[in-house]
């Protein structure tokens, strides 16, 4: 039986101009895309600073279903009176094809060439019988070959396409294709990676306690220079200037 948490009434808050829904659960979202459609973006604390400083992506953003991916952004969603929970944009995907997979279609779009074809093996062991209309890797190298896309993904007419390709490329090429064929689309990052094993999402302790960035950084030291854009958000949480 699919859920109904009454999406109708979720209104988004703003955060540092971003208009990001504050959502209960993952179900709550689902609930909500399957009624409104357009594209899924997860929020944490790294995008709104990159949003708040870039108006094209801020204006992608506030077009879409702009949800809560991270521990930072629930916190300042919080200091607006909002309800909501951390809601992993790589676990979401797999929760919608776990409910939609019976009765809906999908348009897998990303990753490597063989990370992209470990994922379609994949998900049609775990899923047999899945409706897969189309899929590509995420190395779209020549303007005609994002058209090449673009126009497959509006004939072959998915109920919803996933997008690994990172940010902001993928947010990109969503409004592209949304502007062409209305669906659920979702940006996922380097969700197929985790999913087939070749990067190890950070232990379970560490996501109880809301320290996967920690984690990463950690075990990738290269990233300090993405993780100082936290100290302007930390900043932001001290100050309350959401």
């Amino acid at each position: 039986m699919t859920p109904n948490h009454n999406s109708s009434s979720i209104q988004p808050v703003e955060l540092r101009g971003l208009r990001v829904f504050p959502f209960s659960d993952a179900d709550a979202l689902i609930d909500y895309a399957d009624e409104h459609k357009g594209m899924l973006v997860a929020i944490n604390a790294e995008k709104i600073v990159n949003a708040s400083r870039d108006e094209k992506t801020k204006a992608i953003i506030n077009s879409s279903i702009a949800y809560c991916d991270g521990a930072g952004a629930v916190k300042a969603a919080r200091q607006k009176g909002a309800v909501c929970e951390k809601i992993a944009g790589c676990e979401l995907w797999l929760k919608i094809i776990d409910r939609h997979h019976a009765n809906r279609s999908f348009y897998l779009i990303g990753a490597t060439p063989e990370v992209h074809e470990a994922t379609i093996k994949k998900l049609k062991g775990l899923y047999p019988g899945i409706n897969i209309v189309g899929h590509r890797d995420g190395y779209l190298r020549t303007a005609d070959a994002r058209a090449a896309l673009i126009d497959d993904v509006a004939r072959t007419k998915p109920d919803f396409v996933f997008v690994a390709m990172g940010s902001p490329a993928q947010e990109i090429l969503m409004s592209e294709m949304l502007a062409r064929h209305k669906a659920v689309y979702q940006g996922l990052g380097g969700s197929f990676d985790v999913f087939t094993g070749k990067v190890n999402r950070a232990p379970q302790w560490w996501l109880d306690h809301n320290l996967e960035a920690a984690y990463r950084l950690l075990r990738q030291p290269k990233r300090i220079k993405r993780n100082i854009k936290y100290v302007t958000f930390i900043w932001w949480l001290i100050r309350k200037k959401f």
